[in-house]
């Protein structure tokens, strides 16, 4: 049984006994509060437990690594409809420690890519179209940075209220445990122009 057949034969199931009931609230957070966290296995549970969140309390944004990596982006996207659509009133970043993105390096991910088929020609073609893959395929060297990082690329978006707190944490995928990074409170100012004292 392949892992697509072995899903929906579960979701028969579900759908059948009613048991997506329990799951059930609107679109918009119960908490007004949009996260970015990593993709990272040991987190899908994990994370929302740690913070004591249950279905519909927030707006769940995940990527390799907790990363706004660009001002248009998908991501700055869904933060942005989360807040201005959704009714998030704050952000907060979460990266972890341990995580795989934390010295990843280009190569040998191009080098995976080669062995799963994909051809140098290719490779070669991105590179020469002028796309940076030794840049757009590392990873960071320390967690706390790159969270403020983000929170930076979040906050000085040309299209973010500087009236939203963005806050930043790391957490411990084993324990839980949650470290703050950056208090997006003390951040926070109601004027239109924007003051950071990050």
């Amino acid at each position: 049984m392949t892992v697509i057949s072995s899903v929906l034969n579960y979701n028969k199931t579900f759908v059948n006994q009613n048991m997506y009931e329990e799951f059930q609230t609107t679109k918009y957070p119960d908490r007004k509060f949009v996260i970015l966290t990593c993709m990272d296995t040991r987190l899908l549970e994990l994370l929302p437990k740690a913070m004591g969140l249950r279905n519909g309390d927030v707006k769940m944004i995940k990527n390799a690594g907790a990363v706004v990596s660009h001002p248009f982006g998908s991501i700055m996207r869904s933060i942005l409809v989360a807040v201005y659509e959704l009714k998030a009133e704050e952000v907060c970043v979460i990266g972890h420690h341990e995580c795989g993105m934390v010295g990843l390096k280009s190569t040998p991910l191009l080098e995976a890519a080669k062995q799963k088929g994909v051809n140098e020609e290719r490779i070669n073609t991105l590179t020469n179209a002028g796309i940076d893959l030794s840049k757009w395929l590392t990873g960071f060297q320390c967690v706390e940075e790159s969270v403020k990082n983000s929170i930076e690329m979040i906050k000085n978006h040309p299209l973010m209220s500087n009236q939203i707190a963005v806050h930043g944490m790391v957490i411990h995928p084993s324990t839980g445990k949650l470290d703050l990074v950056v208090d997006g409170y003390s951040t926070v100012h109601s004027s239109n122009n924007k003051i950071y004292s990050m």
